[in-house]
Parts: structure tokens; C-alpha cells; sequence
């Protein structure tokens, strides 16, 4: 066991965990941070997906040794504010269905609007290609990413 310091969502943490132990089970079973989903546990499927340094990444499969002094944040931290433009755009659209891979593709269209802010259906399409949703609402998933463009570009939302 060893100490772990790190910022999540904007307070710093000190967790006692193996090194090894992946961030997940860090941040559901010790921090009880239960937004990111266990999903596949291999970094495929997405359900998982955060922020690290301000980038998408899979807590599944990064491991708490050597986060000391960066900064994580999961849909937990997004709209510390109020909702952010795309949790606002999700729920415009009606996206989620069973809401199981929601957190994750959320964080994902975070990371695209942040390096895109008007991204094509193919730019949507590749960014997107690695977080599955089981029920298959990508045509409302790729609607909602349009609508968060327009309403970053625009200065609404709360996030």
C-alpha cells in the first residue's frame, strides 16, 4: 500500500492503494466516485472515460501509482456550475436510453468540443468510435454533439 495525492473535480485526495490498482476501483470503492462505469475493465468499451490533464482517458486501465500532482476529473466534476453545454445538449436530444455508457460518452464529447469546436459527423464519428452504447442511440448521440457546438460557440450553458 502506498499514498496516492492527487486533485479529482477540483479538491485534492490522498487514497491509500496499491500501486497497480486501477484508478477505477479508486474511484468507485475508495472514493466512491460511482460516474465512471465498469464496463469491459481493458480500455475498449468506454464507459469509463474521464478526463486527465484536461484529456479523455480509462481510469480501467490506468493505474493510481503516478498521478501524484495531476488532476482527474469525472462527470462528477463537469458541471461544477450548473450543466455543462453538453449535459444540456444530451438531455435536449433525448439521448440516453438505459443511461449505462452516458457518463463516459459525455466526457468524450467534452474532449472533442475542446480540440473541435465544429466537428463534422466524420470528426464525431472517429472521436466517438471507442465509446459503446449498447443501445444505439449514435444518431442522437452525434445530434447532441452538434447542439453542445452551437451552444459553446454561443456562450450557453453553465458548465
Amino acid at each position: 500500500m502506498a499514498a496516492h495525492q492527487f486533485i479529482l473535480n477540483g479538491q485534492t485526495v490522498l487514497v491509500e492503494a496499491p500501486e497497480d490498482l486501477s484508478l477505477l476501483w479508486v474511484l468507485r470503492d475508495v472514493l466512491g466516485v460511482t460516474g465512471p462505469k465498469y464496463g469491459c475493465g481493458v480500455g475498449v468499451c468506454g464507459a469509463c472515460t474521464s478526463h486527465l490533464d484536461g484529456e479523455a482517458f480509462r481510469p480501467c486501465i490506468h493505474p493510481v501509482g503516478g498521478l501524484s500532482g495531476r488532476e482527474v476529473v469525472t462527470i462528477e466534476g463537469l458541471g461544477a456550475q450548473g450543466l455543462h453545454p453538453v449535459q444540456q445538449a444530451w438531455m435536449e436530444e433525448d439521448v440516453a436510453q438505459c443511461g449505462f455508457c452516458q457518463p463516459g460518452q459525455i466526457m468524450a464529447a467534452v474532449a472533442l468540443l475542446k480540440k473541435n469546436a465544429q466537428p463534422s459527423d466524420a470528426d464525431i464519428d472517429a472521436a466517438m468510435s471507442d465509446n459503446v452504447c449498447r443501445c444505439g442511440t449514435y444518431v442522437r448521440i452525434r445530434a447532441a454533439i452538434k447542439r453542445a457546438a452551437l451552444l459553446l460557440r454561443s456562450g450557453a450553458g453553465g458548465g
